[in-house]
């Protein structure tokens, strides 16, 4: 065991964790009407924790278990055999276990945005929970534990290179988003402004400080290459902040906080799978684009397809996972052939098996609330709560 690493890792672990809780929660949480706020933080918090549950029963073990090319198996159930002096290479495997349950937490979190304010609350905790452990878990096995998309695979030595998510984390929760949103349908209000954009930007700087531990922590090391990943990040977030804001700012005529911290979502979720592979040259680059191509795909989504992802979850997080893997092929730091053949594989199982296992769900719990609860908002019909003394 190494303890500068171990020691790195565990502070990673906190910040990943605290992208979802209480980051996301915020980031979102302001972006809807005020009546369905508290609806929003349910979600993330229920999630996190069946998703810890889950993760310890049968994820961590089908993602990183011994078993086969496709799936890990179950050896690894309830850490069965891990003690606190098993290793994961230097790094204690009860702590590696722990980072990655992290990230098992926000995928399915990350898909919240897109059905916020008229889904029912059955149907959330159940899909999640089904599509962390038999979609999440069996694409990070394919690409982080070893299995087919990785080195050796079917792309031979080179692999698939996705340092910490543009595939495995982003494309699969915004391909899952499309999905649910399509499946929803539109709100009943969808120009309602977000009701509180200082959460927002709260939450947005939540999370670039989380993503230090989401990009740097991939390294699974104290060294220059986390370092690297760090202030790739950095860089990338902050470029697409301004060129989200100016291309803003062009077709608008206005510069919106909102749109800002947009902006920085766009460009950590970019760099997210090249953060091991690129410098800070072309970070500059990644975030440059970001800002203005996850902009566009956001008007395309919302206005050109009228499809109601409520927090442009595709947009932003699938737009932006897909270019990054992209770009590292872009910049010869990997195969073209891995990168474009991993995004079509990995696209095509998440989009059937994310259907199949929505109208499964909906055959058991309701997918959409009744018209009655969406106009009167989720917080105080479902939850019995209210963020206000006042809602609007």
């Amino acid at each position: 065991m190494n303890g500068a690493d171990t020691a790195w890792i565990i502070v990673a672990t906190a910040l990943v964790l605290f992208m979802t809780l209480p980051g996301l929660a915020l980031f979102y949480g302001g972006l809807v009407r005020a009546r369905n706020v508290l609806s929003v933080f349910m979600h993330c918090y229920a999630i996190a924790c069946l998703m810890s549950v889950l993760w310890f029963a049968v994820g961590y073990s089908i993602a990183f278990g011994d078993g086969n090319a496709y799936w890990g198996g179950f050896g690894k159930s309830f850490l069965n055999g891990v003690t606190a002096d098993t290793l994961s290479g230097n790094l204690p495997e009860v702590l590696f276990f722990a980072f990655q349950m992290t990230f098992a937490i926000i995928t399915p979190a990350l898909i919240v945005g897109a059905y916020v304010e008229r889904i029912g609350f059955a149907f959330v905790l159940t899909f999640s929970a089904l599509w962390m452990v038999l979609v999440y878990a069996p694409v990070t096995h394919w690409i982080w534990g070893g299995g087919f998309l990785a080195d050796g695979g079917i792309f031979g030595d080179t692999g698939v290179k996705d340092f910490a998510g543009g595939i495995v984390v982003h494309e699969t929760a915004g391909i899952a988003a499309l999905v649910l949103a399509v499946m929803l349908g539109a709100r009943k209000h969808q120009t309602t402004p977000p009701h509180n954009p200082g959460y927002v930007m709260i939450g947005a700087a939540m999370l670039w400080v989380g993503w230090f531990g989401f990009n740097g922590g991939s390294q699974l090391a104290a060294d220059g290459g986390a370092a690297m990943a760090l202030t790739v990040t950095h860089i990338s977030a902050a470029t697409a902040s301004l060129t989200w804001l100016a291309w803003e700012y062009k077709k608008h005529g206005k510069a919106s906080l909102v749109g800002l911290v947009t902006g920085t979502i766009a460009g950590l979720a970019s760099i997210t799978p090249a953060s091991g592979f690129v410098g800070p040259v072309e970070a500059l680059i990644i975030g440059a684009v970001a800002g203005v191509l996850c902009q566009e795909a956001v008007n395309l989504v919302r206005n050109k397809l009228r499809i109601d992802d409520t927090l442009d979850v595709f947009a932003v997080h699938g737009v932006g996972g897909i270019f990054g893997t992209i770009m590292i092929a872009a910049f010869g730091a990997g195969s073209w052939m891995a990168q474009l053949g991993s995004l079509a594989i990995v696209g095509a199982f998440t989009l059937v098996a994310s259907v199949v296992l929505a109208k499964l769900v909906a055959l058991i719990f309701p997918l959409r609330v009744d018209l009655e609860t969406e106009v009167n908002g989720l917080d105080l019909t479902v939850h019995g709560e209210r963020a206000y003394d006042h809602s609007s």
